[in-house]
């Protein structure tokens, strides 16, 4: 366990976490939930004997990493595995909870058939087989109904076939105490993204307002938006980064707020997800 800084952060985490999981505990001072949850994050990693390490990081001290990763809210625990992220929660989540985090991060006590068949479902998805996948994490739910990921790769799946009730029915399934797990989360800010969508026009109008007026935001941002609801997901960031560089502040900073919300809802592992970090931070501390 230590403390790391956004010149050390390369180090302590991202070539640390090639060698074993590391845990990334962002916290303030002045976090009552923080303090919290530090002890009972201590005491997970020191039964884990040595299978995972913990890094803390004070927000206030050093914002750029948590503001580069889109942290609002404290404490937030980020997990990476070979120098990406990996998982996450939000919340002061009592021992049991952080104890099952750890214990799905190193894989110890998860079973082997429902590890293989949440790889299954995960890798469906991300290859585009929402069906495929759904039969999957309905087969996981069919044994452990309360099994979060699956309930959130459910969401998702329901997203993209863009039955949105059912995704609502399927989140508000969730406990109260688990709805900041990583994978819920994801599917409720891929949800929320999906409902943006339907508000925008078609790609081509947006296209043609965009080549007209290159400083149209608004239409740029649409069109960034509708290009992501056709899992044109590269070329959405393009445009939203597009309108960080020129205009940092148009809309009350709504760009690079769009961005974290396509980063929460394609997960940190995603492709997009860490190419626009990447680009997003390039940007902001240049």
């Amino acid at each position: 366990m230590k403390d790391t800084t956004t010149q050390s952060f390369v180090k302590d985490v991202i070539e640390e976490s090639k060698r074993q999981p590391v845990l990334v505990d962002f916290w303030a001072p002045w976090c009552g939930p923080c303090k919290q949850l530090t002890p009972v994050l201590e005491k997970a990693v020191k039964t884990a004997k040595g299978k995972v390490k913990l890094v803390k990081m004070n927000i206030d001290d050093h914002p750029a990493i948590p503001g580069q990763m889109g942290i609002q809210s404290i404490p937030a625990v980020i997990a990476f595995v070979n120098g990406q992220p990996a998982d996450g929660f939000m919340g002061a989540l009592p021992e049991s909870q952080v104890v099952a985090f750890l214990e799905r991060l190193t894989k110890d006590r998860i079973g082997g058939e429902a590890q293989d068949l949440l790889k299954a479902a995960d890798a469906a998805l991300a290859d585009g087989d929402a069906a495929g996948a759904s039969d999957l994490y309905a087969q996981l739910l069919a044994e452990d109904s309360a099994n979060v990921h699956a309930l959130g790769g459910l969401a998702r799946c329901y997203v993209e076939t863009g039955a949105l009730d059912q995704a609502r029915q399927t989140l508000a399934m969730v406990p109260e105490a688990k709805r900041n797990d990583a994978s819920v989360a994801a599917a409720r800010a891929a949800l929320e993204l999906a409902e943006q969508v339907k508000t925008v026009g078609p790609i081509a109008d947006l296209e043609q307002k965009v080549a007209k007026d290159p400083l149209d935001h608004q239409a740029r941002f649409d069109l960034a938006l509708a290009l992501s609801g056709e899992g044109r997901r590269i070329e959405a960031l393009e445009h939203l980064l597009a309108i960080v560089k020129r205009d940092r502040k148009w809309n009350e900073d709504g760009a690079r707020k769009q961005l974290v919300q396509l980063f929460d809802a394609w997960g940190p592992t995603d492709e997009a997800t860490v190419e626009g970090r990447k680009r997003l931070s390039s940007i902001l501390f240049a």
